[in-house]
């Protein structure tokens, strides 16, 4: 009898975590991100909640779980995929295992700023890309606003190129960042994000790449001195919902469900800008050295990298391609 309690409960436990539930024709879904309370992609989710709602009257009610309560990036994405999980917001690295054409996002230096990036994630172009999703059980709401990478270090400023040698640098554990780095001289470092405070404290690593916002907010601020305006990497962040949970939807609930998240991206670009600003002002007052660098000798030195990007994803040339063109024209509103 005690283990078929158990399992009874087990069983309820695990259902209560996953898949829409409805409750008196009312129909309940939970979001999923990595970051914190104050991060934009918190208060992001929380907009999109409000919107649903409204724009459902109350038919829908999102719930959202932030630092990774629902799981990891990856986690979440495989369990989008497989219907356990309704929705995410999620960098676009942890979804190039699952679709290989996003790595093309991974070249450095593709962008010039975050308006650069979110012109083309918001026009036709970045459309294509959510276009891919649905063949892997997830549906793309929209793309919220890019996010900029920058790297920053603990003791020692990088004035120049020659600075990043042998660097114990913790990137993104993808291709592209991998090879860019190496290009620079730099010692990439497979590290886990949960665990990059620890070994910052203690010189496990010289630093780490990220945006001035989560510098700020994970603390970073307060073991690093040094944040480098390198722009290297603009990370596009995705706003999904599984196909299973996607086709429970009505027609009407569906579109929605679609305009709160094109709503939610609009307020989302303007919040990431603000934090953005503010991260960069707080760092000077929090004692740490925001510093530009001449990034002309960093591009002519991952122009290697760039080529193998390319060539290790499907259509690769072909998608680049589009992506520098669609850089050339303002997104369709």
């Amino acid at each position: 009898m005690k283990i078929g309690f158990r399992c009874v409960v087990s069983t309820f436990l695990l259902l209560s975590l996953v898949g829409p539930t409805h409750a008196e024709d009312k129909l309940f879904m939970k979001l999923g991100h990595g970051l914190s309370p104050e991060s934009h992609f918190h208060l992001t989710a929380l907009e999109f909640a409000k919107l649903v709602k409204q724009k459902t009257n109350g038919k829908l009610e999102v719930q959202v779980f932030a630092q990774s309560q629902l799981g990891g990036e990856v986690q979440m994405t495989q369990a989008l995929r497989t219907g356990t999980q309704d929705l995410m917001i999620s960098g676009q690295s942890a979804v190039e295992n699952t679709i290989k054409e996003w790595e093309i996002f991974d070249i450095p230096f593709m962008f010039t700023s975050v308006e650069d990036a979110n012109a083309v994630l918001q026009g036709p172009t970045g459309r294509k890309f959510l276009d891919m999703m649905p063949a892997a059980n997830i549906v793309g709401l929209t793309w919220l606003s890019a996010v900029e990478r920058n790297v920053f270090t603990v003791k020692k400023p990088v004035t120049s190129l020659g600075d990043m040698k042998n660097l114990k640098l913790r990137v993104l554990q993808s291709p592209g960042y991998i090879a860019a780095y190496k290009a620079l001289g730099a010692n990439p470092t497979p590290l886990a994000y949960g665990q990059l405070f620890l070994a910052l404290s203690q010189g496990l690593v010289d630093g780490a790449d990220t945006s001035p916002d989560q510098f700020v907010q994970d603390k970073f601020i307060d073991v690093a001195k040094y944040f480098h305006l390198t722009r290297m990497n603009y990370i596009p962040i995705v706003l999904a919902i599984s196909k299973n949970a996607w086709g429970k939807l009505t027609p009407d609930l569906q579109k929605s469900v679609q305009e709160a998240a094109r709503d939610a991206a609009q307020f989302d670009i303007k919040e990431y800008r603000r934090q953005y600003d503010a991260a960069l002002t707080l760092i000077g007052q929090r004692g740490g050295e925001v510093r530009r660098v001449d990034i002309k000798p960093w591009i002519a030195a991952s122009e290697a990298a760039r080529t193998d990007v390319v060539a290790a994803v499907p259509n690769g040339k072909l998608l680049y391609a589009e992506i520098l063109a669609a850089r050339q024209k303002p997104a369709n509103k």
